[in-house]
């Protein structure tokens, strides 16, 4: 069974965490708070998270200080940004936003639905990604058993498997290349066209692992998305 995921909050302020923590309960996932960059960093060397939401103005390590030092690590580079801000310097600093590597960036006060929906569709990419993970290390278990002398009988079942697993992920990537090129036009939104990267990113390193898992390609490694 697939665990909750974990989103990571971050600001200095211990008002605006109460106010995180109370738009995002209802999404049922483990929130986590850190108060400064630093603690954010500490939390990010030992869980994985789905999603961080991120303040830009915080004493010390402010927020894009905080995501560059997210995106050099190998571990957390893939792990999605939202912007938190409550000061709007126009085009120039939303696009430092952007550079640092968020996949959103949204102006406080903000509407409390739209931040949940925008939280809640990344949670549930996280949840796919991990579904797939382990039915894909799953199907490699079956595979080197079936290797082992198990019989026929399991290596036919474990290449239905594969294939249902195939068509599921090709189901997703269909999608995301209509959702691509419903969004190769300059008047897109920045921030749709980030998620759309980073989506089709993820898709890419579930592919190579599942390839990885089809017989005679020596899928032997471990080919799965970190």
């Amino acid at each position: 069974m697939v665990q909750k995921a974990k989103i990571l909050l971050v600001d200095d302020r211990p008002e605006n965490l109460l106010a995180l923590e109370a738009i995002l309960s209802a999404l049922d996932q483990t929130l986590v708070r850190a108060s400064s960059g630093e603690e954010a960093l500490k939390a990010l060397l030992t869980d994985d998270f789905a999603v961080i939401l991120l303040d830009v103005q915080m004493p010390g390590m402010d927020g894009f200080e905080t995501a560059a030092h997210i995106k050099r690590r190998e571990r957390t580079r893939d792990i999605p940004i939202i912007f938190l801000t409550a000061i709007n310097h126009g085009p120039h600093h939303t696009f430092r936003g952007y550079a640092a590597g968020a996949v959103d960036y949204i102006s406080k006060p903000f509407d409390p639905w739209v931040l949940r929906a925008k939280v809640s569709v990344f949670v549930e990419l996280y949840m796919k990604n991990c579904q797939l993970r382990e039915q894909a290390a799953l199907l490699r278990l079956q595979l080197e058993g079936s290797d082992g002398g198990q019989g026929g009988a399991a290596a036919k079942e474990t290449a239905g498997l594969l294939a249902e697993l195939s068509a599921r992920l090709a189901a997703v990537e269909e999608q995301a290349e209509a959702l691509s090129k419903q969004l190769d036009d300059e008047s897109a939104d920045a921030a749709a066209v980030a998620t759309a990267a980073h989506l089709e990113r993820k898709l890419t390193g579930l592919r190579r692992a599942l390839d990885a898992l089809e017989p005679g390609t020596g899928g032997g490694g471990s080919g799965l998305p970190a």
